[in-house]
């Protein structure tokens, strides 16, 4: 293991900036074309891609909104023509779509419970209205890549049934009807990699968490509110990708999972967790100053629990290059730290978009590459019996030179930040970050497992 102390570190600046990027028109055309053209590999002529508030990011892809408490469908034809199904509330939304819509088919059964409802059409035939026909392939989109070894997963689908029922009933042919969400997600997605007007659009987020976390980190204080830190961890308005985590001490008392009126006493494990879209920041360590503080039982916290956490995370991020296969990251992760001693069950890392966990193409036999653009979780999570975990989840992205590059003349004041970053995770925390690693924000591999110790942190001393 790398010799990990504990020691005075300097604190990493917070340098999101309250100016979001948007999507450009040529980012849409190129996600449009990246859709058209796996239609065309698999030979489809209708792809319906579904969205709701919790479901809503391969439905955003295109459009560039969702549709909140309302359902919704994109149809998209091979032919690139594009129709757009909507409920009550969101019918005055089909002319902000990011794409040229040429039909909107009002469908009230998208809508909130009694609420007005059309008579004049069934549910099947504004289905047809919307260019739902019969005998032809169709592949449906929900939010989920099904990728079971026991289950049909091109006949498994995450789409509310009524609406599988009657685009199935007006094909006719159940056969012609399948899960396409790989198409967007899983290996060689369109969603999985980003150019760099997606990378910008993405940091704005993933950088705001950061901050907003740094932020909630200095306010642990003995006596400090779970209310107050949770009120740290949120700002500007902007919509949570992720469940807002504050908590000291046990969680989950009456199956509450938000902050409380709690306050943060010494040897509370503390677990704080947020998340903006493009990226999510979580902490887990231990409310005390030093050792002498830590709970009985926990004695060993550092050398069983924190430092090998913080190992493996400085091992993913020296090793990681574009190229390497998910399962060679895997069976690393396993090296470092082994799942029979340290409990963890997930994968080691996954990609994020619109939502916190996107898919990955990090697991356990994985022969999926690692390739420029990837937008990643490290999302290491040890469970060792007894002990408080340790967690430092953040975001960076994949990129080669000639993103890099890109990166460089479109967003010069995003890639100084970058490489900001990478100098204070290399001469700052000592860590030989790999070329390929372009840090998101400031904090990654940032980790205090004394959470009352405000100017200790990890760092590798060689």
């Amino acid at each position: 293991m790398r010799n990990i102390q504990l020691t005075n570190v300097k604190e990493p600046k917070k340098d999101g900036v309250n100016k979001p990027i948007f999507l450009t028109d040529e980012t849409i055309e190129y996600r449009k074309n990246k859709i058209l053209t796996r239609m065309k590999e698999r030979n489809l002529d209708k792809l319906v891609v579904y969205g709701d508030v919790e479901h809503g990011s391969n439905f955003e892809y295109l459009v560039g909104f969702f549709t909140r408490f309302e359902e919704a469908l994109l149809i998209i034809d091979k032919d690139g023509t594009m129709n757009i199904v909507l409920g009550n509330e969101n019918l005055n939304k089909s002319s902000k779509s990011r794409v040229e819509i040429t039909k909107t088919v009002h469908v009230s059964l998208f809508s909130l419970p009694n609420q007005p409802n059309r008579t004049d059409l069934t549910f099947k035939d504004l289905l047809k209205e919307a260019g739902i026909k019969a005998d032809e392939r169709v592949g449906l989109v929900g939010w989920k890549n099904f990728t079971s070894s026991l289950e049909d997963n091109a006949h498994t689908f995450d789409v509310p049934y009524y609406i599988v029922d009657a685009i199935m009933d007006i094909v006719g042919n159940k056969d012609l009807v399948t899960n396409e969400c790989a198409i967007y997600i899983g290996e060689h997605g369109a969603r999985c990699t980003n150019n760099a007007n997606e990378i910008a659009h993405y940091e704005y987020g993933a950088a705001l968490a950061s901050d907003c976390m740094l932020d909630a980190m200095n306010a642990v204080l003995e006596g400090a509110n779970e209310l107050d830190l949770g009120d740290k961890l949120v700002r500007y308005g902007q919509h949570t990708s992720i469940v807002t985590i504050a908590s000291s001490g046990p969680r989950f008392i009456k199956a509450n999972m938000f902050p409380r009126d709690n306050t943060v006493k010494v040897g509370d494990p503390i677990s704080l967790t947020n998340g903006y879209r493009g990226g999510s920041s979580s902490r887990n360590g231990i409310a005390v100053k030093d050792e002498s503080q830590l709970p009985d039982g926990q004695k060993d916290y550092l050398d069983r629990v924190a430092k090998p956490y913080f190992n493996a995370y400085v091992a993913w991020l020296e090793n990681i290059k574009i190229g390497m296969k998910g399962s060679e990251m895997f069976d690393l992760i396993e090296t470092e730290l082994p799942r029979a001693k340290y409990g963890w069950s997930l994968c080691p890392g996954h990609l994020i978009g619109e939502e916190e966990w996107m898919s990955s193409p990090i697991y356990e036999g994985s022969n999926e590459k690692l390739e420029s653009g990837m937008m990643l979780q490290i999302d290491i999570i040890p469970s060792v019996s007894g002990y408080t975990g340790s967690s430092a989840e953040s975001t960076v992205v994949l990129a080669d030179e000639k993103l890099r590059n890109e990166i460089k003349e479109q967003y010069p004041d995003m890639y100084e930040r970058m490489m900001n970053r990478r100098e204070y995770m290399i001469n700052e925390l000592g860590i030989d970050l790999s070329k390929d690693v372009l840090p998101m924000c400031s904090t990654v591999a940032y980790l205090r497992p004394f959470l009352l110790a405000h100017d200790k942190a990890f760092k590798v001393v060689k």
